[in-house]
């Protein structure tokens, strides 16, 4: 009886989220947030990493930050966790930052323990040290402390617990922590001065830390309280106290990134954007995901069929994007044609295209060194015979002639099967309006293009005044053909990377002037 209530009973997984930066959550946290049925997650925990969890799964914000306003008290959390798991849910409790420094973690394990519900502890990366790092501030190093100590700041405002000892704070260890302090900070200096703490005691408050939005202001211990309130800085925040705070001077490497700081939307799909989003990341900046596209299979499979069928005959098989190698080896697979005993020469479109279709274990003979498109692609025909030769390319449902049209004048016979569909993805409503607030905003710092089809479905969405404001960012395409596209809606972009590639594209925008004017803009507040 007892292994059949065990197997029935969900389990609750209460896993620590990060200071802020996804790239910081632990493999344990990833692997089980994509088996989730239900995320339960905290204002704190980075809205990526939503992402990673089925798209059948339920997601409920419980909206918890320090002592501000809670959309859910805590026994209501508690009550929320036991409730899934006995309907026999698989619950990621994501909480930002380790479930059990300052998280309540304990408080909702020990609600799961009395209810007799399995749970697993899977700790996170603490903003206690992670904001610190990203600011440049060691909490040890032996020219400065042996020794830290990370100190809850808001205790003092719940007369139902005890206080904190900041006489013994003071004094007791060499770099000082507050986490939630800032409402009591001012409280908290007098404090530590009282005990003893000396006055010009380097200090830095980190706001948002680990994440582009990061703020961080030092100033003396003293002096602190009235720096943070100039610069307006509030939780969420990281206070650091002791003489390891020198050495930011010359330790801040991540306000050193090339992009640090810039929100830049990005347009692919989800499945070919986390290369970039992750790029951008690396770079320093916030990746804005607004898929302006969506693939879907072609209205009938008749023409790849057909082809698939003669595949033996075609000469050349030219893959032109990613989607085309995943549509026409997926369609391959159902059609039961092996494509071991390939007989033609294969050409592909940039190294995303290449490395799938290597992965997928076809050879390929020849991709353009410089130009990731049709153009490119007619110059590894240049010295190829075409008479006569028939050329195979698996396409999208609506492309530029330039190739095919090159290719035939040529004498080859060619044929484009519609392979796969671009189209616009299913928006609601809320999300158009979210997308038109920022520009009008001038939340969105950078704006990339990876395709005609990403510019006209994001143009589509647009009402006149937030057409308009699109003048306030940087607009930014990955090659020629998609910054024509751009030209001809009257949106000319200021950069075109050299390679239509996302990895071109951004390093276009890290050398780009106007960016890195913007950027310095940004860390000067104006």
């Amino acid at each position: 009886m007892m292994r059949k209530a065990v197997k029935e009973c969900g389990k609750v997984y209460l896993v620590g989220a990060g200071p802020g930066d996804p790239r910081l959550l632990t493999l344990r946290g990833a692997e089980l947030l994509r088996i989730a049925d239900v995320v339960v997650y905290d204002a704190l925990a980075s809205a990526a990493l939503l992402q990673l969890a089925p798209a059948s799964a339920e997601r409920i914000d419980v909206g918890k930050r320090g002592h501000d306003t809670k959309r859910r008290s805590q026994e209501e959390i508690d009550s929320l966790l036991v409730s899934l798991a006995r309907a026999g849910k698989t619950v990621v409790r994501l909480k930002g930052g380790d479930p059990f420094i300052f998280g309540r973690g304990g408080e909702e394990a020990s609600a799961l323990a009395a209810a007799r519900i399995p749970f697993e502890i899977v700790p996170g990366v603490s903003a206690s040290h992670a904001a610190a790092a990203y600011a440049g501030i060691p909490l040890t190093d032996r020219r400065y402390a042996a020794s830290f100590a990370v100190v809850t700041g808001h205790q003092d405002l719940d007369p139902k617990l005890p206080p904190a000892r900041w006489a013994e704070l003071a004094h007791g260890v060499d770099t000082l922590v507050l986490l939630m302090g800032m409402k009591n900070l001012r409280k908290i200096v007098t404090s530590l001065l009282q005990g003893g703490r000396a006055a010009q005691t380097p200090a830095a408050a980190i706001m948002w830390g680990a994440t582009p939005k990061q703020r961080v202001v030092v100033a003396s211990l003293a002096d602190l309280p009235d720096a943070v309130e100039k610069a307006g800085l509030s939780n969420p925040a990281t206070v650091v106290i002791g003489e390891v705070v020198r050495l930011r001077e010359t330790l801040a490497w991540y306000e050193a990134l090339p992009l640090y700081g810039l929100r830049v939307l990005v347009t692919r799909t989800p499945e070919q954007a986390s290369t970039m989003i992750d790029a951008l990341y690396a770079a320093g900046a916030e990746p804005i995901a607004e898929p302006m596209i969506r693939i879907v299979p072609p209205r009938n499979w008749d023409d790849l069929d057909r082809c698939l069928a003669q595949l033996a005959q075609y000469d050349f098989l030219v893959f032109t994007s990613q989607n085309a190698v995943h549509g026409f080896l997926e369609r391959a697979r159902v059609q039961n044609i092996s494509l071991h005993n390939l007989r033609s020469t294969v050409f592909c479109v940039g190294p995303k295209t290449t490395e799938s279709a290597v992965q997928a274990g076809l050879h390929v003979q020849r991709q353009p060194p410089n130009r990731f498109d049709a153009e490119g692609v007619l110059e590894l025909f240049v010295h190829e015979n075409l008479r006569g030769k028939r050329i195979l390319i698996p396409s999208a449902e609506k492309v530029r002639a330039v190739l095919q049209d090159g290719l035939r004048q040529a004498g080859a016979h060619v044929e484009v099967p519609t392979t796969y569909r671009t189209l616009a993805p299913d928006f609601d409503l809320p999300s158009v309006q979210a997308l038109r607030t920022r520009l009008l905003r001038g939340e969105l710092d950078v704006l990339t293009f990876t395709s005609p089809s990403t510019v006209q479905h994001f143009l589509a969405l647009l009402d006149a005044p937030a057409r308009q404001a699109v003048s306030n960012a940087v607009v930014a395409a990955i090659g020629p053909v998609t910054a024509h596209a751009l030209e001809k809606a009257g949106i000319p972009p200021q950069i075109v990377a050299k390679e239509a590639s996302a990895a071109a594209l951004i390093e276009a925008l890290c050398a780009a002037p106007l960016v890195q004017e913007r950027k310095r803009k940004i860390e000067e507040g104006s």
